[in-house]
């Protein structure tokens, strides 16, 4: 079931961030904004397969993320063919591959962007997961392919959280997707989108930059419209990523480029709401004014509930037993607001909720305000997520 087929266009959604997409990050981006797609930090497909606590933590989701898209990475197809089968299972709306992290440990290795130097392979590892996941919907089991019953039951596990005992949805393929970059060491988007398109991916994600670069410069959305005339007679779809900083950006690049959509991240740091205005940009698009988007307002007080909102989820929906990985968040948030700067320097030391709250209190009252920091009531599917 082809979900990319049946949304409007331009598709505006949430891109995965290693170390910030979180299961967390994505509940409140979802509640509060939503985007229209999300995709989930990259796992590694041997993680996957043979680590069932990294399972459990990077591919835990809530009902509300849908359609959510889980993205691995690795470089051995048959890995990528058993792993199809477990994202099959836990229910996801789309698998995504991952061939554009241009991190050293991860590229050298043949994975990520390392396969934009291995055409024939990554060709071959598309092939795997489309395969992988008709099997499965077919009806192959986990158990079929003489997988752990550590894994089995992490996938299990899972299920149970989300679901809550209810009867999963029945097997349907879902679709294989790609988020790349414009080449290597030098731009080879013509060639690469061309060999990419051969194997019929739902979509391709172009961010606009080459390995090379990471992420400095700026990303040329030029090349990224080229891979648009590419595709254009094609049923997959051309989204594009990089410098997206507000959703007026969203609509210069749709207009300037034609993409079928766009994947942001860094607009969402410590502004997971963003996508409220999605709609804006949409029938900006259609009328052609492009005066009809503003910033979404949101007041102090709201900033803040949010930001105690996402701090209790985290601390009860992660499998970390620490506090560290939402100092960022916690940093992000506190931008734009009067003495930021302190704020954030003391959110970046915090060691649980409860001081989040006590400085939230004690800000407000600097501020001669008051805020309610009180915990947030439990999630109508807290309970369900929880170790």
């Amino acid at each position: 079931m082809n979900f990319w087929r049946d949304m409007t266009k331009p598709i505006i959604g949430l891109s995965p961030m290693d170390g910030v997409t979180d299961a967390s990050f994505r509940f409140i981006t979802a509640k509060y904004g939503p985007p229209d797609v999300t995709v989930t930090e990259f796992v590694n497909v041997e993680a996957a397969l043979y680590a069932p606590h990294t399972l459990i933590r990077d591919l835990a989701y809530s009902e509300i993320e849908r359609p959510v898209i889980a993205q691995i990475y690795g470089h051995t197809p048959e890995l990528f063919y058993k792993v199809a089968h477990v994202i099959g299972e836990l229910g996801f709306n789309g698998l995504d591959i991952n061939m554009g992290c241009p991190a050293k440990t991860v590229a050298s290795k043949g994975s990520g962007a390392g396969l934009i130097l291995k055409p024939e392979l990554a060709q071959s590892i598309i092939r795997a997961a489309r395969q992988g996941i008709e099997d499965w919907s077919a009806g192959q089991s986990l158990d079929d392919l003489g997988m752990k019953p550590a894994l089995i039951q992490s996938v299990l596990k899972l299920n149970r959280r989300r679901f809550d005992g209810v009867t999963l949805p029945p097997r349907r393929a879902i679709p294989v997707s790609v988020k790349t970059r414009l080449g290597y060491d030098d731009v080879v988007v013509e060639e690469w989108i061309r060999t990419l398109l051969e194997e019929k991916p739902a979509a391709i994600t172009l961010h606009g930059r080459t390995l090379k670069q990471q992420y400095k410069g700026s990303a040329d959305w030029d090349a990224i419209a080229r891979a648009v005339e590419i595709a254009k007679n094609s049923d997959t779809l051309i989204l594009g990523n990089g410098d997206l900083k507000d959703m007026e950006d969203v609509y210069r690049r749709v207009r300037e480029t034609n993409v079928d959509g766009v994947l942001s991240g860094r607009a969402a740091q410590g502004e997971p709401w963003i996508f409220r205005a999605k709609e804006q940009v949409k029938q900006a698009l259609r009328s052609q004014c492009r005066e009809m988007i503003h910033d979404v307002p949101v007041s102090l007080a709201e900033r803040f509930r949010i930001m105690l909102e996402h701090s209790a989820h985290f601390a009860s929906h992660t499998q970390i037993h620490s506090f560290v990985g939402m100092r960022k968040h916690l940093a992000w948030y506190s931008k734009g607001s009067p003495g930021a700067a302190e704020l954030r320097a003391q959110m970046v030391r915090v060691k649980d909720i409860d001081e989040v709250a006590a400085l939230l209190r004690a800000y407000a009252t600097s501020l001669g305000t008051t805020f309610a920091a009180d915990r947030p009531p439990a999630w109508p599917e807290a309970h369900t997520l929880q170790p």
